[in-house]
């Protein structure tokens, strides 16, 4: 069964994604920060993990018309029976 946007399973995946982008994101930031790499303070910080959790739903919504029934162009979302 092909799942679709508006299914339950494809927002899970979707929100699976989305929360480890972000906490990649933020960890990354934070890392940089503290290696002295980048110079950003924790608003900044969370302005790029938001950034990017958004950049992840819009990357899934944009992705659901590509055939693959999943939040990314090659992956599949299995529904629970």
């Amino acid at each position: 069964m092909a799942t679709t946007m508006f299914s339950k399973a494809f927002w899970a995946a979707t929100a699976e994604r989305t929360v480890r982008t972000a906490a990649q994101t933020l960890i990354a930031t934070l890392g940089l920060d503290t290696a002295g790499v980048l110079d950003v303070d924790w608003g900044q910080g969370l302005s790029l993990t938001g950034s990017a959790a958004f950049l992840a739903v819009l990357t899934a919504i944009s992705a659901s018309g590509a055939g693959g029934g999943g939040p990314g162009l090659t992956e599949t979302v299995r529904e629970r029976q």
